[in-house]
Formats: C-alpha cells, sequence, structure tokens
C-alpha cells in the first residue's frame, strides 16, 4: 500500500469528489420547481430519438476509462484532464448555485415501445431536468477527447483516436436527442472547452501540472 501511495501520490486530486458530489446532489434536491427555463426554438425542431441512450450511457465508461488511463500511464497529462474537467465541472456547479436552471423538453409520451424507450424512462426518473446549464456531459466528453488527441501514443492509434472522437459527437448528439439539454447547453459547454482548451492545453505541460497541483 505504502508503495502504491508512494507511486501514485496524485492520486489526492480525486479528493475534488468529496466538494463536486454533496454540492451537486444538493443543487439536484433542492432546485426542483422554480428555475429559469432553458429553450430555443431549435429545441423544439430536434426529435426524440430513444436509440441516443446508447452512447449517452456511454459517457461514464468514456470518462472513467480515460482518466484511468492518465492516472496510471502519464501523471502530467492526468493533472492536465483534471484540471480541464474539474474547472468546468466548478463553473457548472456555480453557474447552477447562482442561476437555478432546467429544461422542459422530456416528452411525455413516447411513440414506440421498446428496450431503449424503457432504459430512457429509468433516466428520466433517476436524473432531474434541472442543472444543466452548461452540459457537463458535452464538456467532459470534449475534455476527454482533447485529453486522447494530445497524447502521442493515443492519438497515433486510429481506433482509439477517430473511436473517441466518433463518441464524443455521438454523446454530444445524445444530449439533444434525448430531450436532456437545450442547444444551449450544448453550445456553452463547447464555449467553455474552447477556452479551457486554451488555458490548459496551450501552456507548457509542466506549468500546468504545477498550477494543477495548486488549485485543483
Amino acid at each position: 500500500m505504502k508503495t502504491f501511495l508512494k507511486k501514485y501520490k496524485h492520486a489526492w486530486v480525486f479528493l475534488y469528489g468529496l466538494i463536486y458530489l454533496p454540492w451537486f446532489f444538493y443543487l439536484e434536491q433542492h432546485v426542483t420547481t422554480k428555475f429559469h427555463v432553458i429553450h430555443t426554438p431549435l429545441d423544439d425542431k430536434i426529435p426524440f430519438i430513444e436509440y441516443f441512450i446508447v452512447p449517452y450511457m456511454l459517457w461514464f465508461a468514456f470518462i472513467a476509462v480515460t482518466i484511468g488511463y492518465f492516472f496510471f500511464c502519464n501523471t502530467n497529462e492526468f493533472y492536465r484532464l483534471c484540471l480541464f474537467l474539474f474547472t468546468g465541472m466548478t463553473i457548472f456547479l456555480i453557474v447552477s448555485t447562482l442561476y437555478p436552471n432546467g429544461q422542459l423538453l422530456r416528452p411525455d409520451t413516447f411513440a414506440r415501445e421498446n428496450l431503449f424507450v424503457d432504459m430512457v424512462r429509468t433516466l428520466y426518473a433517476t436524473d432531474t431536468p434541472t442543472n444543466i446549464l452548461p452540459s457537463i456531459h458535452v464538456y467532459n466528453s470534449l475534455g476527454a477527447y482533447i485529453a486522447i488527441s494530445h497524447n502521442q501514443k493515443l492519438r497515433e492509434n486510429t481506433l482509439i483516436h477517430y473511436g473517441s472522437l466518433a463518441l464524443t459527437v455521438l454523446i454530444i448528439l445524445s444530449t439533444m436527442f434525448l430531450k436532456q439539454h437545450s442547444v444551449i447547453d450544448v453550445l456553452l459547454a463547447c464555449a467553455m472547452g474552447a477556452v479551457m482548451y486554451v488555458l490548459v492545453y496551450m501552456r507548457e505541460p509542466s506549468k500546468v501540472a504545477k498550477v494543477a497541483e495548486q488549485t485543483v
């Protein structure tokens, strides 16, 4: 155990979960009826497609595997990824606290009955339609793909590189086709990702790691 802790002392970064999870669940329990509705006319033109539940749920494995890979294989790039993800997640929490938000896009009935619709029903029952701005599903997917594309070993693996890109695109689309997010949530997540990309990945790796150690 001592050897493991010495080798992977950067595991302290995961203590961020002690901040994020209680804050997030507090918002989920308290932002329920009184919130600003996020909506754009384009949302009404996007059809509900239950099959997108597959990439939507794959997001959890995508993020976990990506973080796990860099945790065990590249400390500097692990710090970069976590700085990118956790900064955006903190901004999300602040926005949701100061500007309670949600959406009213979910369908009341479904045109078809199948396994995928049942999965969507389960999702709707366990995940509130509030605290959606910006979309963490979108933002973290972008962060994971950016980290993969900046790693030489992973970038040179065609299956991993383009597979992660395809999955990222499908996850982003899934947030809208499942009526989990408004187009506004997606665009703001992309904009935040672009800003964080410049701040995190356009700097020297050593400087980013130092900043991560001090602020994450």
